[in-house]
C-alpha cells in the first residue's frame, strides 16, 4: 500500500478519548496513512480534544495553539483538524477564532477521519458542518485497534451517559448512553489478551450502567465473568461506578472471581443530601455509606478511589462540613477534588447562589488536606508488607521501575517506585515487592529477592 501522508494524533483528556484515538489510529492506517509521533515529521495533526470543563478547554486551545507554529506554507505541516468534546461543544467558536484549525470532527464523527484528511490532501471544498453531527456513535468503535499502553490496556463498553446530573455536560457532548454488544467486547478483549495485555480495564461514563439500554438489564457482573475465562485475561479493573449500581450481583461476582481487581472508582461527588439532590444525583449520604459498607464488608482488601466537588451553586458551610465529615467515614484510599465549574447548557449554570471563587478554593484546600492525612495512614499501614507489582515503565537510571498493584489504576493514582539491582525488569512484568517508604501519594519498596539478602 501506498503512504498518503504523514498524521499525528495528540489526545487529551480521559481514557475513553485515548480509545476514540486509537481506534481512529488504525482507521488511518488501515487507508494508507502513516502514524509519526515525533510532530516535526508530520504533514496533519488530529488534536483530540477534551471540553469537559473550563481547564479542559483552555489545555485544548493552548495544545492548538502550540501545534500551529509548526504549520506554515514552508514548514511540512500543512493541516490541523479538532476532533473530539471541544469540536462538538463549540464548533462555529473553533471556527472563527482559531483560523489554524482546518477541519473538525465531532463525536459521531471519528469514523469519518481518513475522509476528511483526504478531502484537506486533496483541497476538495467541504462544509465544516458535515461532521458536526448529533453525539453519540459506536460507528468509530474498532475490535482490532492501535493500542498506545502497554502492560494493560483500556476497553471501552459504552458510549455517552444518560445521568443527566446538574452539573455535567457529558450527554450533550457524547450523548445518551449506548453499549457496545457483549459479543463485541468479549472478542476485543480476546484480541487485546493474544496482544500481551494481561490488565483489562473496563470504562464507560457509566460502567454500571452496562447493558440497560441494550439487554434490559444490568450487566456487568455478566460481562466480567465472561471476560474472566478469556485466555490471557490476568485481570479487570473496574473504573467509572456509580452507585447505584453496584448491586448484589456485582459485589458477588467481583468477590468470587479471582480476576477482578478488588477496586473501584465511584465518583460520589459529594457528602451532603441538599448539595446531592441539586446536583440531580440519585444517590443519599445513606445509600452511599450502606452500599460502602457491603463493599468492604464482602472485600475486606478492597481499594476505592472517588471524586468529590465543591462550590457547587447554593452549597452553604454546613453542606461542606457534611462533606468533610462523611469523607472521615467513608475513607476513600485516593480521593480527586474538583472546584465547579460552570457549564453551558446544564442545569447547573443558571442554578443560584453562586459560591464565590476563594470560598470554594479554601475548601477543596481542606478536602486535600484530609484526603493527604487518610490517604498516608493507608500507605503507611502497607509498609513493611509484600504485594504484587506490575511494571509500567523504567526509570533513567535503571534501577527504580515505575509499577502498580492492584490498588492502583493509571494516571489516577499513586506510582509504586520499585527498586531491582539484581535483575532488569520490563513492562509487563509482575513481581513481588517489599514496601519500604511511603509519602501520601506514592510508596518505594524492593523486589522480595532484594529483601531477603
Amino acid at each position: 500500500m501506498n503512504i498518503k501522508h504523514k498524521v499525528s494524533m495528540i489526545t487529551l483528556g480521559c481514557s475513553k478519548n485515548l480509545v476514540d484515538a486509537e481506534c481512529m489510529t488504525s482507521i488511518l492506517k488501515n487507508d494508507g496513512y502513516e502514524m509519526v509521533d515525533d510532530l516535526s515529521q508530520a504533514e496533519a495533526v488530529i488534536i483530540n480534544t477534551c471540553g469537559f470543563i473550563e481547564s479542559a478547554k483552555k489545555e485544548a486551545i493552548d495544545t492548538i495553539l502550540d501545534v500551529a507554529h509548526l504549520k506554515g506554507p514552508r514548514k511540512k505541516l500543512k493541516y490541523i483538524i479538532a476532533a473530539g468534546c471541544l469540536a462538538q461543544r463549540y464548533p462555529e467558536e473553533i471556527r472563527k477564532s482559531l483560523p489554524e484549525v482546518d477541519a473538525v470532527m465531532g463525536t459521531s464523527h471519528y469514523q469519518d477521519v481518513s475522509e476528511v484528511l483526504d478531502k484537506l490532501f486533496q483541497k476538495d471544498e467541504f462544509d465544516w458542518n458535515d461532521y458536526i453531527g448529533k453525539p453519540g456513535s459506536l460507528k468509530h468503535m474498532r475490535i482490532e485497534r492501535e493500542v498506545s499502553t502497554k502492560s494493560y490496556a483500556w476497553l471501552k463498553i459504552a458510549e455517552g451517559c444518560s445521568n443527566g446530573c446538574a452539573f455535567c455536560a457529558i450527554p450533550r457532548i457524547r450523548g445518551k448512553y449506548i453499549s457496545r454488544p457483549m459479543e463485541d467486547i468479549l472478542e476485543e478483549a480476546k484480541i487485546l489478551a493474544s496482544h500481551g495485555h494481561s490488565e483489562i480495564i473496563l470504562a464507560a461514563q457509566d460502567t454500571t450502567g452496562y447493558g440497560k439500554d441494550l439487554y434490559g438489564k444490568r450487566c456487568l457482573p455478566e460481562l466480567l465473568n465472561k471476560l474472566s475465562k478469556i485466555k490471557g485475561i490476568g485481570s479487570i479493573r473496574i473504573m467509572y461506578a456509580y452507585i447505584d449500581g453496584i448491586d448484589d450481583a456485582l459485589i458477588s461476582e467481583m468477590a468470587s472471581n479471582p480476576k477482578v481487581y478488588h477496586y473501584l472508582d465511584i465518583p460520589v461527588q459529594h457528602g451532603d443530601d441538599e448539595v446531592l439532590k441539586k446536583m440531580r444525583r440519585r444517590d443519599t449520604v445513606a445509600s452511599i455509606t450502606k452500599t460502602l459498607n457491603k463493599l468492604r464488608a464482602a472485600m475486606p482488601d478492597i481499594v476505592i478511589r472517588s471524586t468529590v466537588m465543591v462550590g457547587f451553586p447554593g452549597e452553604k458551610k454546613e453542606n461542606f462540613e457534611n462533606l468533610l465529615k462523611n469523607l472521615k467515614i467513608w475513607r476513600f484510599q485516593c480521593l480527586g477534588c474538583f472546584i465547579y465549574s460552570p457549564e453551558e447548557n446544564t442545569l447547573g449554570y443558571n442554578m443560584h447562589p453562586r459560591v464565590r471563587k476563594d470560598v470554594s478554593k479554601r475548601r477543596y484546600e481542606k478536602v486535600m488536606e484530609l484526603q493527604q492525612q487518610i490517604s498516608l495512614a493507608y500507605n503507611q499501614a502497607r509498609v513493611g508488607k509484600i504485594v504484587k507489582v506490575t511494571i509500567d515503565s523504567a526509570s533513567q537510571d535503571g534501577i527504580f521501575y515505575l509499577g502498580r498493584s492492584y490498588g492502583e489504576a493509571p494516571e489516577v493514582d499513586p506510582l509504586i517506585y520499585v527498586a531491582s539491582t539484581n535483575r532488569p525488569l520490563e513492562s509487563g512484568d509482575t513481581v513481588s515487592v517489599k514496601i519500604l517508604e511511603c509519602t501520601p501519594y506514592d510508596l518505594t519498596g524492593v523486589t522480595e529477592d532484594e529483601s531477603a539478602q
